[in-house]
């Protein structure tokens, strides 16, 4: 005799049900990617945690500007002011009047808030090339007011001003460059939790709504305008936080630093992370901190020519970028575990 079909498929749905649940494949990632990164200074060496510690401020760098560009749809190519206006915020504050380096971060991010807050006010009348030409003009900018002779008692001029880095609070068993890393890691997960539950809000639904169809938003209701500069405030917000933590990291702050060059590479690291991913601005990061390095030791004098190469190579392999590619192998890696399910199919059939 013959099972029905309707019955088959019960039956089969109710030993999927039985069969006991597998972890979350997404969080056992994020589990061990954590452990890599609290084990790795214990085994590397001070300058290899100091290059650790510059990716994951990349990154977090990186991650503000995915925050208005992934998710908002507003393109921006003046992120290096923030970063910049960051790392200033923080050196003066440790440098003038002794402020603990752990208090300068909400000080540095409270400051780049305001200023992106601001700036988005009048970027309003202006969309796609032009808000990024208009940022551009920012970034081109604030180098120059860091030289201001006006300002040179408080930003230090060309000669810019230099930090101390902290040791380990509460005599813990690691040199600076340990600590600082493992207060940057504890920054960047507080963070980047904080990104993954604003983008997983009414609030981050709103912002991808204005991204991908404004008109529509608009007719249900959602003030553009007001999510549009906020958007910018919480951008600015967590890169003006990276640069604060960059300015401890290097112990140094010049004019120079922060150029427009800063600014295209923090969008490199996006487009090579993944737009809209926040796990791959870690991946962005990596990028921009690493390659050039290899780019330099290949060939000193066509270093610029090998990264170019390098960076068409990795667009041409990951069009969207390392985001879009471990999608595409989660995608492959499902579909080559659906002929096992077929073959359960079978079998209750046989039944």
């Amino acid at each position: 005799m013959t099972t029905p079909p309707e019955v088959v498929d019960t039956l089969a749905a109710i030993g999927r049900t039985a069969a006991p649940a597998r972890p979350n494949a997404r969080y056992l990632t994020i589990g061990a990617a954590i452990a890599v990164g609290v084990l790795l200074p214990l085994v590397a060496t001070n300058f290899v945690i100091f290059q650790l510690t510059m990716v994951l401020i990349y990154g977090l760098a990186i991650l503000g500007l995915n925050l208005l560009t992934g998710f908002n749809g507003q393109f921006s190519l003046g992120h290096s002011a923030f970063y910049g206006i960051g790392a200033y915020t923080a050196a003066v504050l440790m440098d003038k009047w002794d402020i603990a380096y752990y208090w300068t971060l909400p000080s540095s991010g409270a400051l780049c808030f305001v200023v992106g807050f601001l700036f988005g006010l009048p970027a309003l009348r202006l969309q796609g090339l032009y808000l990024a030409l208009a940022s551009f003009a920012l970034a081109a900018a604030l180098p120059q007011i860091l030289k201001f002779p006006p300002l040179e008692w408080l930003t230090g001029g060309v000669q810019g001003i230099v930090l101390i880095k902290p040791d380990a609070p509460g005599g813990l068993p690691l040199n600076p460059d340990q600590w600082l890393y493992y207060f940057t890691l504890a920054v960047l997960l507080v963070m980047f939790a904080g990104a993954a539950n604003l983008v997983n809000s009414r609030t981050g639904r709103a912002m991808m709504a204005i991204r991908d169809h404004p008109i529509a938003a608009a007719a249900m209701g959602i003030n553009s305008a007001l999510y549009k500069t906020l958007t910018f405030g919480v951008s600015a917000f967590y890169t003006g936080v990276a640069g604060a933590l960059g300015a401890i990291a290097v112990q140094f702050v010049a004019p120079d630093s922060f150029s427009i060059f800063l600014s295209i590479s923090f969008l490199v690291g996006l487009v090579i992370g993944g737009v809209a991913s926040i796990p791959g601005s870690i991946i962005g990061g990596l990028f921009v901190l690493y390659v050039p390095n290899i780019a330099e030791k290949v060939s000193t004098g066509l270093a610029g020519a090998i990264y170019g190469c390098i960076l068409l190579l990795v667009i041409f392999v990951m069009p969207a970028g390392a985001a879009g590619l471990a999608r595409l192998a989660m995608t492959r890696l499902a579909g080559w575990r659906r002929p096992t399910d077929s073959s359960a199919g079978t079998q209750g059939k046989a039944f």
